[in-house]
């Protein structure tokens, strides 16, 4: 049985292919066409699943594609592509979650969904039961926590539908002192609308009410710390509201854009509740939740189809990189054996140079899990300042993660299970605190990326690598990208992206290029 799901149509698209109950591709369209636009099938994305999958799209029995979609014949008309398929669409809400608790280790939980507004519905509760999902309780547009949070995004001068992370990071390092003022704005589920001025552009459309209520001058001049303390208050308060709206669960998965809010899953795991983050949370993960509904609640089977380390993109053989490269005319070495990949790697990094690191297939989801990643070495008094600063371009606030080796995290961090996915975040231990503190949040909060040796054998040895040469088997990881585009999936895009930054040197498969 193969089937395609199709997710994100209108916005941040994305497929997946289920070969005979194996998860066998998922990437999203950004990512496989770099031009990309919304309101169309995610074309290349479906294109480079089948290829992985090795089917034909006569062969796809089922494409399930999540909800909305766009008006009229086109999506229709290109759905024809499948010639022996039945077309099954999927409410958007369920498809979340869906992607949440079908590939999520557990065989009962409460599964939460909230976004901005999904398909009329804004945020979802849902019983999830071995192949089965009961809806519980459902919130509807415009009720809704995650639009609350992109308001204030915008308010502290970010951009809202985009920077919510930037937002969630600033939050690390306040204060939640307006945190009255947006409890008094949250009825149960219900947000007040006259805190709002539906006449303001700009700055949130918060009205005087709540700047009066704030004690904040109406023109939204903020100081550092206001902006930095009204993050911490907007965070407070998704943290209040999920708890409640888990209504007393002990088990929850979480997708929908608030299941990318890394320091929300930090205070349910810390509050003693098992977790289960979905790393594709947004809009392309109902590609994997559309698909999984019709593995499970259609077809009735009970099997779990499992995501494992989510790198389910495409890899490219030392041939293709090989043949990027002398297109380009780049002088570069080759790397005879895994263990020169590994040796010529740490000592770069032991040089404090910064490496972008290509390796394997790429990841699903928009954080790098040791395949598409750029590298420093925490004992680089400047690693922060290169990397934010001179590469990412970016505040400071917004911290790398640090990768370490899954055995041994609890020696450095306090850390839970979503770290494997980087969905949340963990506490350095104080006598540590000291080597790491570039990667430091806020007090002792740090992104934590744990790595088995199941996960990623290659960049397991390589963390164990570097730690044998320094004594602290830990690097710090950003994702391999620039100027706000995805991931880098090709090794063209690789190699733009390496020529087009500060960074020193680039490991790709056996090939290794410097400046």
């Amino acid at each position: 049985m193969n089937i395609v799901g199709i997710g994100g149509v209108l916005g941040n698209s994305a497929a997946v292919v289920i070969k005979d109950g194996t998860l066998a591709a998922a990437i999203e369209e950004a990512k496989a066409d770099r031009r990309a636009q919304a309101g169309k099938l995610p074309e290349a994305a479906i294109a480079a699943c089948l290829e992985i999958a090795g089917l034909k799209p006569a062969e796809i029995q089922y494409v399930a594609v999540a909800r909305p979609v766009p008006p009229g014949p086109g999506l229709p008309v290109a759905l024809r592509m499948f010639p022996n398929a039945r077309i099954i669409l999927v409410d958007h809400h369920e498809a979340h979650a869906a992607s949440a608790f079908f590939a999520s280790p557990f065989d009962s939980a409460t599964v939460i969904a909230l976004d901005r507004a999904g398909d009329v519905r804004c945020g979802s509760r849902w019983r999830g039961e071995g192949n089965k999902l009961t809806l519980e309780e459902e919130i509807l547009y415009p009720d809704s926590i995650a639009e609350l949070y992109g308001r204030v995004t915008e308010l502290l001068g970010y951009h809202a539908r985009g920077d919510e992370h930037r937002a969630q990071w600033l939050a690390a390092s306040g204060e939640p002192r307006f945190l009255q003022t947006f409890a008094a704005a949250i009825h149960g589920t219900a947000i007040d609308d006259s805190y709002f001025d539906t006449g303001r552009l700009g700055h949130g459309g918060f009205g005087t009410k709540f700047f009066t209520e704030a004690g904040l001058p109406q023109d939204a001049t903020l100081t550092a710390q206001d902006r930095a303390d009204l993050a911490a208050s907007m965070q407070k308060t998704l943290e209040a509201y999920v708890t409640a709206f888990s209504a007393g669960a002990k088990r929850i998965c979480l997708s929908g854009g608030i299941g990318w809010n890394a320091l929300l899953v930090e205070s349910l795991e810390r509050a003693g509740i098992e977790v289960f983050a979905q790393p594709a949370a947004g809009n392309a993960g109902t590609a994997l939740g559309a698909a999984l509904y019709v593995w499970h609640e259609m077809l009735g089977n009970t099997a779990r189809v499992e995501a494992g380390n989510y790198c389910l993109g495409p890899e490219y053989s030392a041939a293709d990189i090989k043949q990027v490269f002398e297109n380009c005319k780049l002088r570069f070495h080759l790397i005879g054996t895994v263990t020169g990949i590994i040796d010529e790697t740490v000592a770069r990094l032991c040089e404090n140079r910064i490496v972008a690191w290509m390796q394997g297939r790429m990841e699903f989801g928009p954080r790098a899990l040791g395949n598409r990643s750029i590298l420093a070495s925490p004992q680089d008094p400047y690693s922060a300042e290169n990397l934010n600063t001179f590469i990412k371009h970016r505040e400071g606030s917004r911290k790398f993660a640090a990768s370490v080796p899954a055995e041994l995290a609890a020696k450095y961090f306090e850390v839970g299970p979503n770290a494997r996915y980087l969905s949340t975040v963990g506490r350095v231990r104080p006598e540590f605190a000291s080597q790491l503190r570039t990667a430091i949040l806020a007090k002792d909060l740090v992104r934590v990326h744990t790595v088995s040796e199941a996960d990623n054998p290659l960049y397991w040895k390589l963390l164990h690598a570097f730690g044998e040469k320094t004594g602290l088997p830990v690097l710090y990881n950003t994702s391999f990208n620039l100027f706000g585009e995805p991931l880098v999936c090709t090794p063209r895009d690789a190699v733009r992206s390496f020529y087009s930054s500060g960074i020193d040197a680039m490991v790709a498969g056996n090939f290794l290029l410097e400046k």
